[in-house]
């Protein structure tokens, strides 16, 4: 069977993205709605492609594990934001890894890492390379004698199931769905699904402190981790198997959100849960966008907690489940492995029209032996399908000089007013201001009792050649929002490079001397991730 091909400059698989003609009629639109002809490049073609040579040979006890062909340096040189999709769309790689390595153990991640470790090489862990945030870039490593990207897909099985704790030991290098495909057999689903799912690994999202699809309980992976198995570069750590633990500040913790800079993480025992077989799902439209908020919050706190707690405001609403008549929508789903969920939906929508809410679609509920898919029809189906193509339409926005951009953070709902209102701003009028126009809409991704976590995304035409820089202002300008307005400057796409001025911020200076000490003890001389985190 012929694997399929990831694009090595933008988004999931080649045969998946926009086509020149899907391209054409989106070019069409934006032009009509820009009220300017919007360009349209052609995508990049890799045997255009002119990387420097590499510096560095691997030893023969490794040179089995590693590449340094083109494909394979052209797709670990950056990860998926805006600014790198830029950069890879213009063929611009300007510091690709010299070597790409692929270990099947982790005792060939540890001789990766003593050869590392005796040339003077950075080592920069990877994963399914989705980071939007600047993550997996060897722009920091001008100090070495040359960069190495690990690659951990190689190291990808589930490597044993208990049943009696309902936990699995799962290899960090197994894409999402590679370790439900070996989970299901027993039953079991680790139920974390980010958007980014299809392109990404188990230690991907224990290093980024990833937050999956569902709104609330669950949600982030940290709660799901029952142990770790690390590599660094003076030793392996394994923390132990609890399912709750009070002795002092937990390793656990320190390794994740780590991304890289501390250690390999090479598996990790996760907490699964049972499969679910009865579903329930709601689309509910709100007439205000502020009565939808109060109704949100007040789902969040009834003690229900939806799988699904999606709120789009009217745009969002429009553009992404075709709602047309200026409504708010929230996305409401109930989902249990071990009894029907009618009554807490039904409860919900109760809630929910005390605000004023409507469903005209009426609720959609499953069972374990119907066949129906609850969710997949009506605004709540039009809202997730766009969803899942949305990173595939992103790139063929880049192509026509586009600035697109997410601003996801997390609030308390006593600060959401003000946050709100002062984000519109600053994005309206850096849209005015960076890019003489652009849209702005936002959408809550989840929600917990004391807040909601609003995600803002904009679309703006840029200026070809000056993307980046129009990009970098309103980043910043609106960065600058968050920290201010005591949000958080990410809540579940990690720091990387691109947030980390503002994590800086974000984080007590003492707490950042800590990470430093951490980082002497474990990566001596700074090889793991530079410039990322610590």
């Amino acid at each position: 069977m012929t694997q399929r091909a990831r694009s090595w400059w933008g988004w999931g698989y080649e045969d998946e993205a926009l086509d020149d003609k899907q391209a054409g009629s989106l070019q069409k639109a934006l032009s009509r709605r820009f009220g300017i002809e919007m360009p349209l490049r052609a995508a990049p073609d890799l045997r255009d492609l002119h990387l420097p040579e590499p510096r560095v040979s691997p030893p023969k006890s490794i040179a089995g594990l590693c590449e340094h062909d083109r494909r394979a340096r052209a797709s670990h040189t950056y990860g998926k934001s805006f600014r790198d999709v830029v950069r890879g769309s213009r063929a611009d790689l300007d510091h690709p890894p010299d070597v790409v390595a692929y270990p099947t153990a982790e005792a060939e991640v540890v001789a990766v890492l003593d050869w590392c470790a005796a040339t003077g090489l950075a080592v920069v862990p990877y994963g399914g390379g989705s980071s939007v945030v600047g993550g997996v870039e060897c722009r920091d490593s001008a100090d070495f004698n040359g960069t190495v990207s690990l690659d951990l897909t190689k190291l990808d099985r589930v490597m044993e199931v208990d049943s009696v704790s309902r936990a699995a030991r799962i290899q960090a290098g197994a894409f999402g769905p590679v370790l439900e495909d070996q989970l299901r057999p027993h039953g079991y689903t680790l139920r974390h699904f980010p958007q980014s799912f299809e392109f990404s690994t188990l230690g991907g999202w224990l290093a980024t402190r990833s937050g999956g699809h569902y709104a609330s309980v669950y949600t982030h992976i940290d709660d799901m981790v029952e142990a770790m198995r690390v590599v660094t570069p003076v030793g392996v750590l394994e923390t132990r198997r609890l399912p709750g633990s009070g002795a002092g500040p937990s390793p656990d913790r320190l390794l994740l959100g780590s991304e890289g800079s501390l250690g390999v993480i090479t598996e990790a025992w996760m907490r699964v849960q049972d499969r679910p077989r009865f579903k329930s799902s709601a689309g509910v439209r709100f007439a205000d966008f502020w009565d939808a908020v109060d109704a949100t919050r007040s789902v969040a706190q009834s003690g229900l907690f939806p799988t699904n707690c999606r709120l789009l405001d009217p745009t969002e609403a429009m553009t992404s489940a075709g709602v047309e008549d200026g409504s708010a929508l929230l996305v409401l789903g109930f989902e249990s492995a071990d009894h029907p969920v009618d009554a807490w939906i039904d409860r919900a929508v109760e809630i929910c029209r005390g605000h004023g809410g409507d469903v005209p679609d009426g609720v959609t509920s499953s069972g374990p032996d119907d066949g129906s898919a609850a969710g997949r029809e009506g605004a709540v189906g039009t809202w997730r399908n766009a969803f899942l193509r949305a990173p595939y339409g992103r790139d063929a926005l880049v192509r026509m000089s586009c600035i697109v951009e997410t601003f996801e953070t997390a609030c308390t709902w006593d600060h959401f007013p003000t946050l709100h209102a002062a984000v519109l701003t600053k994005v309206e009028e850096g849209l005015h201001d960076i890019c003489g126009g652009g849209w702005v809409t936002c959408r809550f991704t989840h929600v917990y009792p004391d807040g909601a976590a609003p995600y803002y995304s904009v679309i703006a035409p840029g200026r070809p050649g000056s993307e980046i820089e129009q990009w970098d202002e309103l980043k910043a300008a609106v960065s600058e929002v968050l920290i201010d307005n005591r949000a958080t400057i990410t809540h579940h796409h990690a720091v990387g490079r691109d947030h980390d001025r503002w994590y800086r911020r974000q984080r007590p200076a003492a707490f950042g001397e800590v990470l430093s000490a951490a980082k002497r003890a474990l990566d001596p001389t700074g090889m793991l991730n530079p410039g990322v985190v610590v």
